[in-house]
Order: structure tokens, then C-alpha cells, then sequence
């Protein structure tokens, strides 16, 4: 039966891909490798940056695309979870991949993969690598998973890896602390290729696995690091001049971190893409990612989205909260995955909040809204209402506030893409084509 007529949209593809594999999360190279190789795509025929590590991989996926962009590279950008559509993971010079181009691509690797089964993350990342080979991209930026060693982004080999940060997330896969979690990250390495690692405490296993690997480890606080002076930033480099360049475009103080990460991670790269340094704070400047620590003013309320979802993450969106003005009331919307450590994240907010709006996200993986009330109630929580979506709780939570307060929603990808959508915010990317 022909594509069109077996998938007449794209949300009844992506439905299909959800039941094509036995298991949701399952790590392992040899079937995306296989499927690759029947595609004539390994390797791809572009160069190739892995993002791994545990927050901080989609602010610097947006950070690098920006650069690689103002320097007049064509440039194809992977992330994943998306916010509100899943057109957003597949991106080419800024603009998200059409329905009909996604379409197009899974009819190929359907085509192409014979009996091999793919997960749904699996195939999302075949269909990128395919996708920029085909729109010619200069430079590939791919977001690895969860994981690292065993993702599906590693079935290629990357050019230059950038580790952001190695904080405890996934434990029930990944492992039950940061030197187990930091091996498996290591995986992304590379022998005789840099890899860039914005954490300036990594795991002695991360550090081990580097120099094992044969990589050539640039590592911040070593070769590296920046000092913050405002809206600007220096990068200090070991045995250069140090060099300034502004704030990112978007987030927080944690940016600079990034943005410094991506900067050593351009520099190690100059032979094959050369970047003026023009460029680079041209790509700062004009940097976004929706959903990290991003303000905004309704009605004369202040409303903080922030994808925040483990307890680094938490704390970070915890500091950046401190840093400004009390408001006159705090109401909050969070929902999340009960595998995550729930009471790490929220308490550092459980006090301060004044009204909680909780709901379940759209996850078999969902914290349920009882768990959730009961949760901050035992961890200090004044009062906590249950709503049955998001949508409903963000403007439940809209309703109850006025000018001088502040909403702050958190939680994860599928709780800030809801919320936003709710209150009228999604704006889609222009498609490709």
C-alpha cells in the first residue's frame, strides 16, 4: 500500500512509529547503525557536533545553531522533547521540517530499514541525520537522548562532542550517581577529536573515559572558563587573550556557562569551520530557546516559564528567582514524571508559593496530580488545587492571580508547551519548503 494512502497526516505517522518498537526507552547502536548503513549514511557527509549531558543540551544546541548561522553556515539542528509539535526536533537553517518533508522522510527509512524495529526516539533521530543530508547542511548539531554510549544520536561519529553538564537524572538507566552517569555520557567521545565539558566538577569516570578514549579533552576550569561582567561575558582561554562576548539572547545567568561551552566548542573546530569572532557575538545576540527561563508580562502579571525537571535544574531556576524583585504573590503550575525526584525539585519552591496548580502531563510516565498535592503538602505547600490537563491549571492559575503577581510553570518540556499553548503563546516556526 502506498504511503499516502496507508498515512494521510503526519500525526497519524508519528502514532504509528509510537507502537513500532516493543519497547519505549531502549538503548543500544547496532539497529539505527544498520538502518543508517542501508541509507548511505554512515558517515553522513557533513560534520557532525553531539551534544550530551544532562541540562543544557537544547540551550546549546540553540546557542551553536546561532553561530554557525551568522557565520553563514547552512546548519541542521536535532533536539528532543519539543514543546508543542515534533516538527520542532528536525530544524534546518532556523526554520522547522514541513509535515510533508517528514512525511517524505519516514516513507524513506520505512523503505530503507527492511525488518529492523526502531524505537520512537530512534527514528526521529534517523530522520534528521537523513534530513541534513539531503538539505546539504554544512554542519549537523545533534542533542543526544538520554543516555550517551548506547543513544542513537552515537551511531555516529561526531567531529567534536560538547558534554554540558553531569548532574543525577535518568538513574533508573543511566546509574545511581554522577561517576556511573558521567561513563555512560563519556560514551559521545571521539579518539584524536575535542571534546569541550562545561562542568567544571565532572566525574572522575568522565574525566577517565576522555583521556582513555584517546579524545582531546578541553575541560572548563582547566582549559578554559569565563568570568561574567554584566551583560558581557570573557572567555579565558589557557595560553590565549581572553575575549569578550555578550549574554546569550535568552535565559538566565546559566547561559554564560553555555555560551562560553560553545564558544571553546566553535574555537576547536576553526580548522573545518572557521567563525569570526563577529559571528560568534553575532549568534550570542540573537540566540532563543523557548521554554529556559523565559519572562514574560501578561496583564500586568509576570509569568516564568522554565522546562526545569530534575534538581540541578531546579536549583539554577531557584537562583535566577532570587535574583529578582519579590512580587506580590506567587502561584505556581508544575506537573512531571514520577520518575524524576520529585520532592528535590520542588522543594526549593514549596514555601514561597502561594497557590499550587497541579495536573498530569500527556506520559504514561506522569506524576499523578494526587501524588503531586500530597507530595507539597508533606513538604510544606499551602494549598494545592488538582486540574485533569495542564491547559486547565495554567488557566486556573491565570485566573486567580492580578497584576503584581507572578505564575511561574515548571516541570518539564510537557508541562511549559501545554501551559504556553493554553495561554495563546505557541508561534510556529516557518516550515521548510
Amino acid at each position: 500500500m502506498a504511503e499516502s494512502a496507508r498515512f494521510a497526516t503526519l500525526d497519524e505517522r508519528l502514532a504509528w512509529l509510537e507502537t513500532q518498537h516493543p519497547k519505549k526507552i531502549d538503548f543500544g547502536l547496532d539497529r539505527v547503525r544498520s538502518v543508517l548503513d542501508s541509507l548511505d549514511l554512515n558517515p553522513p557527509p557533513y560534520r557532525v557536533i553531539a551534544i550530551g549531558g544532562t541540562n543544557g543540551k537544547g540551550s546549546c544546541v540553540a546557542l551553536l545553531e546561532s553561530i554557525y548561522l551568522a557565520a553563514g553556515y547552512s546548519v541542521g539542528a536535532f533536539t528532543s522533547p519539543h514543546l508543542w509539535q515534533f516538527n520542532e526536533r528536525l530544524r534546518r537553517d532556523g526554520r522547522q521540517a514541513s509535515d510533508a518533508e517528514l512525511m517524505e522522510l519516514f516513507a524513506i527509512i520505512d523503505e530503507g530499514r527492511g525488518s529492523v524495529s526502531l524505537s520512537y526516539f530512534e527514528w526521529s533521530a534517523v530522520a534528521a541525520i537523513l534530513f541534513y543530508a539531503r538539505e546539504r547542511v554544512d554542519v549537523a548539531l545533534l542533542e543526544v537522548g538520554m543516555g550517551g554510549r548506547l543513544d542513537a544520536v552515537n551511531a555516529v561519529d561526531a567531529d567534536a562532542a560538547l558534554i554540558v553538564s553531569i548532574d543525577l537524572d535518568h538513574r533508573e538507566w543511566l546509574g545511581e550517581d554522577r561517576d556511573a552517569i558521567g561513563r555512560e555520557k563519556a560514551g559521545i567521545v571521539r579518539a584524536d577529536r575535542p571534546v569541550i565539558v562545561g562542568d567544571t566538577n565532572p566525574p572522575a569516570s568522565l574525566v577517565s573515559a576522555i583521556e582513555d578514549s584517546g579524545a582531546i579533552g578541553v575541560l572548563r576550569g582547566r582549559d578554559f572558563d569565563y568570568v561574567a561582567e554584566g551583560g558581557r561575558f570573557e572567555l579565558v582561554r589557557k595560553g590565549l587573550p581572553a575575549v569578550t562576548l555578550p549574554a546569550p539572547g535568552f535565559g538566565g545567568a546559566i547561559q554564560m556557562a553555555n555560551a562560553a561551552a560553545c564558544a571553546q566548542t566553535v574555537a576547536a573546530l576553526e580548522a573545518v569551520l572557521p567563525v569570526k569572532h563577529e559571528a560568534i557575538a553575532d549568534g550570542l545576540r540573537a540566540a532563543r530557546a523557548p521554554g529556559r527561563w523565559q519572562r514574560l508580562e501578561i496583564g500586568g502579571v509576570e509569568w516564568i516559564f522554565d522546562v526545569a525537571h530534575n534538581p540541578a535544574a531546579a536549583t539554577c531556576l531557584r537562583r535566577e528567582l532570587d535574583g529578582l524583585p519579590r512580587p506580590r504573590r506567587t502561584v505556581a503550575v508544575f506537573a512531571g514524571m514520577r520518575d524524576k525526584e520529585l520532592a528535590c525539585v520542588l522543594e526549593p519552591f514549596a514555601a514561597e508559593v502561594e497557590q499550587w496548580h497541579v495536573a498530569p502531563v500527556d506520559s504514561e510516565r506522569s506524576a499523578t496530580p494526587g501524588a503531586l498535592r500530597d507530595l507539597l503538602l508533606s513538604i510544606g505547600a499551602r494549598s494545592v488545587e488538582i486540574h485533569g490537563d495542564i491547559a486547565t491549571a495554567t488557566l486556573a492559575a491565570g485566573a486567580r492571580v492580578k497584576p503584581g503577581d507572578r505564575v511561574l510553570v515548571f516541570g518539564s518540556f510537557y508541562t511549559v508547551g501545554p501551559a504556553t499553548a493554553a495561554l495563546g503563546l505557541y508561534c510556529e516556526a516557518r516550515s521548510v519548503g
